[in-house]
């Protein structure tokens, strides 16, 4: 298919999902989940045609770009305050929670695949630990889900990833030596590079969010900047707090998202732009990064697809993340259907993808393929898993406020 046909029909589709947008709205349809089909029913019969290969550079620098923007914008609307009264929920969820899902995920991959080495059951664990901001939307932005719980989400989304991505890095560095496997830019001290990147990484992302959004309030005051470059200033300042904390070996991830909880409540002016920012610029970015993950990853992950990546794909997003979660809220007030929800509403995509691709291009080690089949077909479930569960789980909590 020549690429301008290609190009044309993209274009339609989203003219036809901006048509129908109400009313898929109203559905259980949701963005991710129509535009991952769409990318795959567009080339199903001629993948090897598209002009876009999984090596090439422009996959990792879209999916990377669209997860700083959802990480600055989503903390940019959580506000300190309703953050306080239920901090206990993400903190445990992270530093208990996440830790547990990475052994317990670990236990799981080598128990599916007993003859690959322990590191690798690792790296499977690592990258397929952290949750998505993009794909929790339709659940973060349901005002009938009780605003802890939503926070909740929110913040482990913001924060898991970015602290998922030392582990993923010290399981690639572990597995290239367990297979004799030379690789460029290793760290000297891991133990060091880990606690920079946690370390750095949320200092670079206060220090500029306060800062940014102090200049900001200064120059709204004095009329100095449009309306117009208000969207493209939060986008600049989202991308300039990820490269800062790169620049000084933090974690980039973990800044764009501490980056933004400082940014949204140091502003003291109306914030308005970051919502019809995100309404237009950041949902368009959105759609061509499942496009191309339905395009051109979907194929190639289910090529390789078999029982064992299946297994994984069911566990990680069940027992794997549900039960650490269970754990990890012992003792805090919550029902046992919240506790339900936060446990099933992990869902996995962009930061998964990412790290499939990081791994897939700065370490060469065996078995590659059947490692981002796992990555995929977990991804791609909970697209259709999550996306179809949102509305009617979230429903509940409306029925029960109600029938009180």
């Amino acid at each position: 298919m020549p690429e301008l046909y290609l190009i044309a029909i993209i274009l339609l589709g989203i003219v036809s999902f901006a048509i129908f947008s109400r009313w898929i709205e109203d559905s259980i349809i949701t963005l991710p989940m129509f535009f991952t089909a769409f990318g795959w029913l567009l080339v199903r019969d001629e993948a090897e045609h598209v002009p876009m290969k999984i090596e090439h550079e422009t996959i990792h620098a879209i999916a990377e770009i669209t997860l700083i923007l959802v990480l600055f914008s989503d903390a940019s609307r959580i506000r300190f305050r309703e953050l306080a009264k239920s901090y206990a929920i993400p903190t445990r969820m992270l530093l208990v929670g996440m830790p547990l899902t990475i052994l317990l995920g670990t236990l799981l991959a080598h128990w599916v695949s007993p003859d690959e080495p322990w590191v690798f059951a690792f790296l499977v664990a690592a990258i397929l630990t952290p949750t998505d901001a993009a794909l929790g939307q339709t659940v973060v932005t349901n005002q009938s889900v009780p605003s802890p719980l939503r926070q909740g989400i929110n913040v482990e989304s913001g924060l898991n990833d970015g602290l998922a991505l030392p582990f993923v890095i010290i399981a690639g560095l572990l597995a290239t030596q367990q297979f004799g496997i030379e690789v460029e830019d290793v760290p000297d001290n891991l133990f060091l590079f880990s606690l920079m990147q946690v370390t750095l990484g949320p200092l670079a992302g206060i220090v500029s969010g306060y800062v940014f959004a102090r200049i900001m309030d200064v120059v709204i005051e004095a009329r100095l900047i449009t309306t117009t470059f208000q969207g493209l200033y939060f986008l600049s300042v989202a991308f300039l707090t990820f490269t800062l904390a790169e620049l000084i070996n933090g974690n980039g991830f973990i800044a764009a998202f501490v980056g933004g909880l400082m940014f949204g409540n140091t502003l003291k002016n109306s914030s308005t732009f970051i919502t019809e920012f995100m309404e237009s610029e950041g949902q368009l970015l959105t759609i061509f990064t499942f496009i191309i993950f339905g395009a051109v990853i979907v194929p190639i992950g289910l090529a390789h697809a078999n029982w064992k990546t299946l297994v994984l794909a069911i566990g990680f997003l069940s027992v794997v993340r549900i039960l650490p979660v269970f754990l990890s809220l012992s003792g805090v007030k919550l029902t046992a259907y919240e506790k339900l929800f936060l446990g099933w509403f992990g869902p996995r995509g962009l930061a998964s993808i990412l790290f499939a691709l990081l791994v897939v291009k700065r370490f060469f080690v065996p078995g590659m393929e059947e490692l981002l089949a796992c990555v995929v077909l977990t991804v791609t479930l909970s697209i259709v898993l999550h996306g179809v569960t949102a509305k009617p789980m979230s429903a509940r909590f409306r029925h029960s406020q109600s029938s009180e």
